[in-house]
């Protein structure tokens, strides 16, 4: 099981990319040959190792390898899409000509194909994303039971559920018939401790993690071990909480959720379904005047940094909320064609989205708060993207005049979005970047809590 397994590192790790990006140019070029009018392609391969021990043993020693094509291709307005994981000449041919079957078969659609040629991405930034580790399976094992046994150390009636060390490298390659083909490498390191203590009230569970790019930059095992016994821990003597409108704070990691739901309502996708509850409010506040929420995709080694978009467009910097008022909506090629207007160059997704602080840390945030619930866990898929309509349960701690009380148990927050995002109050320094949106903790006012 601790046989020593390394992680591949290429001499040349732009090498990689190189053979990638002669794939898809045949890929195209076969496309072409066959004759669709259009054609573009998205490949990715990852590789890396994962090491998983619980109670002293080791559970999982993981090498992957992993690799696919999404060909998508165009017979004028009528799309077909096929994939595959076989990068050799025959698979790649027999792909195409699955898709152009499918396309054959499929309605036309009026607002499908690429983005016009002219606004391909050019001079794509170099991103510094690449930062592979030189780990093997027995150092990785070594980190993940010394978090372990730091985590227990902290008390006998903790017990482990998991530990385990992540480290993946790889490269992502985007490819249109108009010329345009662009690549990334990129890595992704990460550990994380699972840790349960049983009581005479049932069983707590917590956790931590910690990712990053830098595998230098993780918080070390011994460190992450506590801190995930710490905050199961702190969970001893929860109880219920009488219903009651209050503040309520959430912790940065569970506000960047927040964030995500403000995403998924301003989508295109969203929108020109008519699936939104801000359908109508674009141009108009939706949060207090102070908020700006803007993103910043070229930022160097972070998570969520790109050069380009998933339909070959220069990412940039821009805000989506500007002192509180919804500027624009979060827009591909296909969606911005659907609503008569132009990209945003979001294809895939937003990256870095940042929103602006206005108070201290998280103290000063209780502070701020004076007597309300912090919220460190949210359980549940209570959100309507329709209505706004927001009710989850949480987990965390009841705050008396900034101080923590006791954590709290069966308890269910409650509100609808547009409500929480007009009355948001402080958005704390305790920025979290451990993932692509970039917050510290929001503390929202009026809010119902839900307990006894």
């Amino acid at each position: 099981m601790t046989e020593q397994l390394p992680v591949q590192h290429d001499d040349d790790p732009s090498a990689l990319c190189q053979q990638l990006e002669q794939r898809v140019a045949f890929i195209l070029d076969e496309a072409r040959r066959q004759g669709a009018s259009a054609c573009e392609v998205a490949v990715s391969q990852n590789t890396g190792l994962s090491v998983g021990v619980r109670r002293g043993e080791v559970e999982t020693v993981e090498l992957n390898r992993d690799q696919g094509f999404g060909i998508s291709l165009y017979l004028d307005q009528r799309k077909g899409s096929a994939s595959t994981s076989d990068t050799s000449d025959e698979a790649i041919r027999s792909a195409v000509e699955a898709a152009l079957a499918i396309a054959r078969n499929t309605s036309p659609d009026s607002y499908s194909g690429l983005a016009d040629a002219g606004l391909m991405a050019r001079d794509i930034p170099d991103l510094d994303l690449y930062h592979p580790w030189a780990l093997d399976a027995d150092v990785a094992i070594e980190r993940a039971l010394a978090c372990e046994a730091a985590a227990l150390a902290m008390d006998p009636r903790l017990s482990s559920d998991s530990a385990n060390i992540s480290s993946q490298q790889g490269c992502r390659v985007y490819g249109n018939s108009h010329g345009f083909i662009g690549s990334s490498l990129g890595t992704r390191h990460s550990a994380s401790a699972v840790l349960i203590i049983n009581t005479e009230d049932g069983m707590q569970r917590d956790y931590w993690y910690t990712v990053d790019r830098k595998a230098e930059r993780l918080l070390g095992p011994e460190a992450l071990g506590q801190k995930a016994a710490e905050r199961a821990l702190a969970r001893l003597g929860a109880k219920p909480v009488k219903t009651a409108k209050v503040p309520v704070l959430f912790a940065a990691d569970q506000a960047a959720g927040l964030l995500g739901s403000l995403i998924g309502s301003i989508s295109g996708g969203a929108v020109y379904r008519q699936s939104t509850f801000l359908l109508d409010a674009m141009g108009t506040p939706v949060f207090p005047e102070w908020v700006t929420i803007d993103e910043r995709p070229h930022l160097r080694q972070a998570l969520g940094s790109a050069g380009f978009d998933g339909d070959g467009l220069a990412t940039r910097a821009q805000s989506f909320i500007q002192q509180g008022v919804l500027q624009s909506w979060v827009l591909s090629t296909y969606s911005a064609r659907r609503l008569k207007l132009a990209s945003t160059a979001n294809a895939g997704g937003v990256h870095n989205l940042h929103i602006n602080s206005n108070a201290g840390d998280l103290p000063a945030l209780l502070r701020e708060m004076g007597t309300g619930l912090l919220v460190t866990e949210l359980m549940g898929q209570g959100v309507n993207g329709v209505t706004g309509d927001y009710s989850r349960g949480a987990g965390g701690f009841w705050v008396e005049n900034g101080v923590i009380s006791h954590p709290v148990r069966e308890v269910t927050i409650a509100g609808n979005l547009k409500d929480m995002f007009a009355n948001l109050r402080c958005v704390g320094s305790d920025i979290e970047r451990r993932g692509n949106y970039l917050t510290g903790s929001w503390l929202v006012d009026g809010m119902t809590v839900g307990g006894a």
